[in-house]
């Protein structure tokens, strides 16, 4: 059982949409998978840092997603190329 509720920031829409349609379809099954069971070792759903509220779930081995944890509630922010993650990291 997942113990995280969720919900998806304007932001991460938009860089979702311009995802290619294969990796859109690898996201959708890879939220269904998390929400089942976020603690499935191929995910690698992680929290980030001991200092920030950042976690990251992984979508196939090019591609993740960036939430911001607040209590149970992941408010999923970012969705993107391995290249583009590090960057977006570097500005959180």
């Amino acid at each position: 059982m997942n113990p995280y509720r969720s919900e998806l920031t304007p932001h991460f829409l938009m860089l979702y949409r311009k995802l290619p349609l294969d990796v859109r379809e690898r996201a959708r099954r890879a939220y269904r998978v998390w929400h089942e069971n976020p603690d499935l070792p191929g995910l690698r759903f992680k929290r980030l840092s001991t200092t920030t509220p950042l976690c990251s779930v992984r979508i196939d081995a090019q591609y993740r997603a960036v939430g911001l944890i607040r209590g149970n509630l992941i408010r999923w922010d970012f969705i993107g190329h391995h290249n583009a993650y590090s960057a977006y990291l570097d500005d959180h």
